[in-house]
């Protein structure tokens, strides 16, 4: 039993990939507090190109609202 457990705790097969999974969470978490933190930027880019496409399909003008 002794020699059991010390095996399992001296075995890294598999640890690789747990890794792999860890470092895929953080990014995840990452990318998630990213797109909160942009969410208004994100939606009036988003109300903006809907606003470009229905002009363009009405026969208006486009405008760009960007600032530099």
């Amino acid at each position: 039993m002794v020699e059991k457990m010390k095996g399992l705790i001296s075995e890294e097969q598999g640890q690789g990939m747990t890794e792999y999974g860890l470092v895929l969470g953080v990014i995840a978490v990452g990318v998630v507090a990213v797109l909160a933190l942009l969410r208004d930027e994100i939606i009036e880019m988003f109300n903006d190109v809907v606003s470009n496409i229905t002009n363009r399909e009405n026969g208006g003008e486009t405008t760009n609202t960007t600032t530099q």
